[in-house]
């Protein structure tokens, strides 16, 4: 090689050498100021400052942060970290993407900090408004769309490999605190194990978790479990809500099976054995669930989030397929539904949570059933509501009754009347009790009124009347509270008779429950459940049954009542502890007046009394002239 071309040779090395080591010693100047600019952006936008101690690169694409801490304008520090180290994939860059190859953190410590009425992370969900910011959000309404980057960001900040030491996320507030401390984690080749502490309000348990996190087929598969041989009690819950949850073993899967622009799809897989809850609104007993699966499939469009109807839903012998949409337009379209025919009638009631429903536990029965229910709401138009629910039966019977009789109304039993759920008086319905009035020893006039008040197709109908619970609903989402039951008098009469006082969500289920029992299977006939119900409805203070009734206001027997007085006791009977402010003096009130006029025009209109019978009925000629007489003018 000649001698010019070898020096130019090697002073191009020389100068690439130079080019290399200028370009070392100036990157992290480069870095530096690049990631200034974006946190300088992030900081205006959250209202929150970030500082780190130093930035620097470590090989060709890794990138180091020292002392790094995140505090909100005004309040306590989110988060700090000791150290912080990413690796880029290098074939990621060359093509303009961040793609984390690995994450190495030590001492990171995140905490949530509530004081009266402001937050250390209320920035994560709020930033400060610009117009840049306002135009995105407008047209950015595409649910698949967001979905999908979610779970691209989701496996870009959890890579293949990662070690994390000491890390700790904790929440105070009012006193109440929680820490959650995993000691080490380690991901290495897509899997990962860590043991994880939680510390509620001083108490203590220990936690294992396993699984996998494939980003090729965006996959995440996980296992939680205790570390010893105990329950696991999820954290936070009791705070929030007043609920107690522990299981024995979790497993989930959760898959990206279809992206789309218009359409993400989500694949979900979880099973959950040895599950307790426990929550007062719910039931006042701990729930047990044995065990229970979920396979679903939930398909996000750009407006709606639909749970398709290839999703399985199994809890201890029973599973059915539910379908859920949630459309958003300028308000939201709700539709779900569940279609389960002829299965085993016996895989229901095995299948219902201990705790759960007392009067029904252990209770046996033959034959099928099949299960229909439909809810369409559209908050634009919530007059046009469609509710269907049918449970019916082919060659049902019961084979064996669970902790309580159903047949218990046929013979005398002993009814306790309750108060702010203490119990005020026990007396017998039946012929052992002084006031106890069989059916046709009562007015013929008092129970058509009653039902002109409160159920008008009680013998007619099989427990339940679809229109008044559609009805109903209509009403309670209009006014965004529960404004009004559509009870029957069948459920009345479970309700008094079977179940606690407690309001929960787990009695109206086993009130429904028991009705259908008893009316589908004629358990009891519908003249001896009216016979009940008149003999200890309440019509006043510590006034029960018909009997009393009619002495306390009229000092008259039941059976000699006349049709304005069981009108009378019919208005009052929604509202029985009111009863004084009905009258002013012995005199009913114009309001009062007015539905004493309804109930009095329903029997007319429906033939259940003639014209002649309501003629000269008025209800400024009622006459109060038993004991009542006192109490409703005593100002005392």
């Amino acid at each position: 090689m000649h001698q010019p071309v070898r020096k130019a040779i090697a002073a191009g090395v020389i100068l690439l050498a130079v080019l290399v080591l200028l370009s070392f010693s100036v990157r992290n100047i480069f870095v530096r100021q690049y990631i200034d600019r974006k946190l300088e952006k992030l900081e205006e936008t959250r209202r929150i400052s970030v500082h780190y101690d130093d930035i620097s690169m470590i090989g060709l694409s890794g990138i180091q942060i020292k002392g790094l801490s995140v505090t909100p304008s005004d309040a306590d520090t989110f988060l700090r970290s000791h150290s912080f180290r990413v690796k880029l994939d290098r074939s990621a860059l060359l093509l303009f993407k961040v793609s984390v190859k690995s994450i190495e953190a030590d001492d990171v410590n995140i905490s949530f900090i509530k004081k009266d009425n402001t937050s250390n992370f209320e920035f994560l969900y709020h930033s400060v408004p610009s117009a840049e910011i306002n135009a995105h959000t407008e047209t950015e309404q595409n649910f698949a769309r967001k979905t999908g980057r979610l779970f691209g960001l989701l496996f870009k900040l959890l890579p293949d490999n990662a070690t994390l030491r000491n890390l700790s996320v904790s929440y105070l507030n009012k006193g109440d605190e929680l820490l959650i401390e995993i000691p080490s984690l380690i991901i290495k080749d897509s899997r990962f194990a860590t043991g994880i502490r939680s510390t509620e309000n001083g108490i203590r348990s220990e936690w294992v978790c396993e699984g996998s996190l494939l980003d090729k087929g965006k996959k995440i598969e996980a296992q939680l479990h205790a570390k010893e041989n105990t329950k696991i009690t999820l954290p936070f819950l009791n705070y929030r809500w007043g609920a107690q949850i522990q299981f024995d073993t979790l497993t989930f899967k959760l898959e990206e099976i279809l992206k789309k622009n218009e359409l993400h799809a989500v694949r979900g897989q979880a099973h959950i054995s040895g599950l307790t809850l426990h929550q007062r609104r719910i039931s006042p007993d701990t729930v047990l669930l044995d065990r229970g699966t979920v396979d679903c499939q939930v398909n996000i469009g750009k407006n709606y989030l639909e749970l398709d109807s290839v999703s399985q839903v199994n809890f201890n012998q029973l599973d059915f397929h539910p379908y859920l949409k949630a459309e958003k337009k300028d308000d939201w379209h709700i539709t779900a539904s569940v279609n389960k025919q002829n299965f085993p009638a016996n895989d229901l009631f095995a299948s219902l949570p201990k705790g759960l429903f007392y009067n029904l536990e252990g209770l046996k029965a033959d034959g099928t059933l099949s299960y229909r229910f439909l809810l369409d709401v559209d908050f634009a138009s919530l007059d046009s509501l469609q509710l269907e629910s049918s449970l019916t039966a082919r060659n049902f019977q019961i084979i064996q009754y669970g902790n309580t009789d159903l047949r218990k109304m046929n013979e005398p039993f002993e009814y306790t009347v309750y108060e702010n759920e203490e119990p005020v008086r026990t007396f017998e319905v039946g012929e052992g009790n002084p006031s106890f009035r069989p059916f046709p020893a009562v007015s013929r006039y008092l129970p058509l009124a009653i039902m002109q008040s409160e159920d008008a197709g009680f013998f007619y109908h099989n427990g339940f009347i679809p229109s008044a619970i559609r009805e109903s609903l209509i009403l309670d989402l209009k006014e965004r509270r529960f404004a009004r039951g559509g009870s029957t008098l069948s459920m009345q009469l479970v309700k008094n008779i079977f179940l606690s006082r407690n309001k929960t969500i787990a009695r109206k289920l086993e009130e429904m429950l028991i009705v259908w029992l008893i009316e589908s299977n004629r358990l009891t006939s519908k003249e001896r459940m009216f016979e009940v119900y008149l003999n200890i409805v309440e019509w006043g203070p510590l006034v029960y049954g018909a009997a009393e009734a009619s002495h306390f206001y009229f000092a008259k027997e039941p059976s000699a009542l006349t049709l304005g007085e069981c009108i009378f006791l019919a208005s009052i009977v929604p509202k029985p502890k009111h009863v004084r402010y009905c009258f002013e003096g012995l005199q009913l009130k114009p309001y009062y007046t007015e539905f004493y006029q309804v109930i009095l025009s329903r029997l007319v209109d429906r033939g259940l009394v003639t014209p002649q019978e309501a003629e000269g009925i008025r209800p400024e000629d009622l006459k109060i002239t038993g004991p009542a007489k006192y109490y409703l003018t005593d100002t005392h």
